[in-house]
């Protein structure tokens, strides 16, 4: 069987951390949705920037939609809702062949510039869930402590989340408690809360790129590439917990599915490690697993499928352990990587609509020339 249809078998979903029309157009999306078993999409402000500045399959749809005088910004949720709903589409059988909540998923970011503002980003939640309009579309939001409002906000009005820019145990905790909480809201408002469907995204890769260094100064070297996995494991040790709970059940009982741990970033960044280390490492069931698409390709190759996540979880709280008593404060590191990943996502976004900017105004002044 293909390598990556077999993670399907232990029960975790891998879905494509890449989009543009290309893939579309060409039926290569499609492809992989049959051979690799490809069972969802997530997209972000960089992978679209890429997307419309490198490609010139955008041009016609920000030419049309320059002339309606639109802001660069609504130029590009313009464009982007085309694609997340042909996208949404072409899942569409994933998520309607499922256990209610499971699978089929594109996620659309609402803008990094909203990251520390709940009411803006809610009201952005709630435009793009109504533009896109369909119902496997999740609304990716910012795991930010400012944001936490926003998230279960958004799960009381009905509103599918990719909870996103999870590195820390605590903020992963308490994301999950928003969405518990929202899903109560909603019930308590008399609303069903059997469709609606949330993943959590932790990131891993960034996590070691921080930490690995610090170790190296510890003499920790044995430790390098291990502490995102442990972080990992934690928090799926507490995804247990608070999903088979008292409190959780009796929204079960309503028809509530948990949310899902989403593991992002899975791409290997340093080269000493194998390029399907964090893909490996991580195969656990009621999981999700977004990947780039080179790592696919890798696992496609020479990955091994195996049951991964629940072992060595001792190995897991002593590696935690350990850090914590060489003086990494995770909680800290967890922090300045929240904050530097907006800044990840801002500059890319910042391109993005400059590249917007610069596409209207060329295409424009040419057509005034014809």
């Amino acid at each position: 069987m293909n390598r990556v249809k077999q993670i399907h078998e232990l029960g975790q979903s891998i879905w494509l951390d890449f989009i543009d029309r290309q893939l579309m157009n060409t039926g290569a999306l499609q492809t992989l949705i049959q051979e690799d078993g490809i069972r969802g999409l997530t997209s972000n402000p960089a992978i679209f920037e890429k997307a419309i500045s490198s490609s010139q399959d955008y041009d016609e749809d920000i030419k049309r939609l320059a002339q309606t005088e639109q802001s660069n910004e609504a130029i590009f949720y313009g464009v982007a809702v085309v694609d997340i709903q042909r996208a949404a589409d072409l899942f569409a059988p994933v998520y309607d062949d499922k256990i209610s909540g499971a699978d089929g998923f594109v996620s659309l970011e609402v803008s990094p510039y909203f990251a520390l503002d709940a009411e803006k980003t809610i009201q952005q939640a709630r435009f793009l869930w109504q533009a896109v309009n369909r119902p496997n579309v999740m609304i990716k939001i910012p795991g930010t402590e400012a944001c936490l409002p926003a998230i279960r906000q958004a799960i009381s009005e009905g509103i599918n989340i990719n909870v996103t820019l999870l590195f820390g145990l605590d903020r992963y905790r308490a994301v999950a408690e928003a969405y518990i909480a929202g899903l109560e809201d909603r019930l308590q408002a008399g609303q069903p809360i059997d469709q609606l469907a949330s993943v959590a995204s932790f990131f891993i890769s960034r996590i070691d790129t921080l930490v690995d260094p610090l170790l190296k100064e510890q003499d920790l070297t044995e430790l390098t590439g291990e502490v995102a996995i442990a972080l990992a494991k934690r928090a799926y040790a507490s995804y247990g917990q608070l999903f088979s709970s008292e409190r959780f059940k009796k929204l079960a009982d309503a028809g509530a599915v948990p949310q899902r741990l989403l593991w992002a970033s899975t791409g290997t960044k340093d080269p000493a490690f194998s390029d399907v280390k964090y893909m490996e490492a991580l195969i656990g069931p009621k999981t999700v697993n977004t990947v780039p698409m080179d790592t696919l390709n890798a696992f496609r190759d020479h990955g091994q499928a195996a049951l991964s996540l629940t072992s060595h979880d001792e190995e897991a709280t002593q590696v935690l352990e350990r850090v914590q008593l060489a003086g990494i404060d995770l909680n800290e590191i967890a922090q300045q990587l929240e904050d530097e990943g907006i800044q990840k996502f801002n500059a890319p976004y910042a391109n993005l609509l400059q590249a917007i900017d610069q596409q209207r105004n060329a295409l424009v002044s040419s057509s005034d020339k014809q």
